[in-house]
C-alpha cells in the first residue's frame, strides 16, 4: 500500500500490473476525503501526443524500485474511465471509476466527493 508520506516520492514512476506489464506512469494520487488514505492513482497511458490519465485503485499496491504494482490487469485499467492529461475529476464521474472495478461507491463526507488528489 502507498502511504501518504510516499505520494510525492513515487510520482512518475512506472505502474505495472500484477504480471510485471507497464501500464503507464503514476501521475496523481487521490485520497478517500472521510479517511485521507490513498485511494486511487490516476496514470499516464497512450502515445506523446494522445496522453490520458485512467484510474486504478491502489489499495493492494506494492512499490518497489522505479514501479508501483497494482492488482489490477492491464486490460482492464486501459479501459477504465479516463479523463485528458488537464482535466479535472468532475464529482458525478467518481461512481464509474469505482463500478469499473466491482466497488462499492459512497459519496464523501456531508454527500461530497468521495476522492480528492493529492
Amino acid at each position: 500500500m502507498i502511504q501518504p508520506a510516499d505520494i510525492r516520492e513515487w510520482r512518475d514512476q512506472d505502474v505495472v500490473d500484477e504480471q510485471g506489464r507497464k501500464i503507464g506512469v503514476l501521475e496523481a494520487i487521490y485520497v478517500a476525503t472521510a479517511t485521507d488514505e490513498p485511494a486511487m492513482a490516476t496514470v499516464r497511458t497512450g502515445l506523446p501526443t494522445r496522453h490520458r490519465l485512467v484510474f486504478v485503485p491502489v489499495e493492494d499496491a506494492v512499490v518497489g524500485p522505479g514501479y508501483v504494482k497494482v492488482s489490477y490487469p492491464r486490460a482492464l485499467v486501459k479501459k477504465a474511465p479516463s479523463l485528458g492529461i488537464d482535466d479535472v475529476l468532475p464529482a458525478e464521474q467518481e461512481g464509474a471509476i469505482f463500478q469499473h472495478y466491482g466497488k462499492t461507491y459512497q459519496s464523501g463526507p456531508g454527500g461530497g466527493r468521495q476522492l480528492a488528489r493529492r
